[in-house]
């Protein structure tokens, strides 16, 4: 699968390679390429380095830019201004916290999204937590509710929420996690469900063995050690 690509422009190299770590633990199938500091390894940003990170993140599905500071902005703005109109049009720079819209950004790319859902996911990220979450939408006739206990050591952090997402992305119906959509990676974090808590998992009666599938995963402890 050709995947979207991201690239993380900071003003620090360390910075820039830190969240490309974070992210690319979470997609491993996806490229992630820093584009940190000063051609000199200072602070600062490098035209070239921008340049150079985009042409190589993009396989041809493009690539979904995220950016720390305001100067950062303007030379990944300027490095695709540089490129060919072709590439240019598959270059999108998210609006959102570099952290947050990398690691979003990612887990919808590995689930493959293309450049319209990745460049969405990146620049929603900035938007989690300040606005109310939308009701969950009526659904008719009684629903397939599953509820479970999470018992990995951390809970539902986020190499754990990265899987289920994944997974959760895999089906078409819609199921949310104690009222949170199953697909959105931060919304679901931003629940904090740590060890103990009870997760319960809601869908229409067609949705049933995406409801199974995600309550198995929780169940199963993600694969962590989880001691007594």
């Amino acid at each position: 699968m050709t995947r979207v690509g991201l690239v993380i422009v900071s003003h620090s190299e360390r910075i820039a390679a830190g969240i490309v770590d974070l992210a690319g633990q979470m997609a491993p199938g996806v490229t992630i390429l820093a584009a940190g500091g000063t051609d000199d390894a200072g602070i600062g940003t490098s035209f070239t380095k921008v340049v150079s990170a985009m042409e190589a993140a993009d396989s041809g599905a493009g690539v979904v830019v995220l950016c720390d500071l305001g100067s950062a902005i303007m030379t990944a703005e300027a490095a695709r201004d540089f490129m060919s109109a072709q590439r240019r049009e598959r270059v999108r720079i998210a609006d959102a916290p570099v952290v947050e819209g990398a690691v979003a950004g990612a887990v919808a790319a590995e689930i493959g999204g293309d450049l319209d859902a990745v460049y969405t996911a990146a620049s929603a990220a900035g938007r989690v937590g300040q606005q109310p979450s939308p009701a969950t939408p009526a659904v008719s006739g009684a629903q397939y509710v599953r509820t479970v206990t999470l018992i990995n050591r951390d809970g539902l952090h986020a190499r754990p929420a990265a899987e289920f997402v994944k997974l959760a992305g895999t089906f078409p119906e819609r199921v949310t996690v104690n009222g949170k959509d199953a697909k959105s990676l931060l919304g679901i974090m931003s629940l904090g469900l740590l060890k103990g808590a009870k997760v319960e998992l809601a869908g229409a009666p067609d949705a049933s063995h995406a409801v199974d599938a995600l309550a198995d995963l929780i169940e199963s402890g993600f694969g962590e050690d989880s001691p007594l």
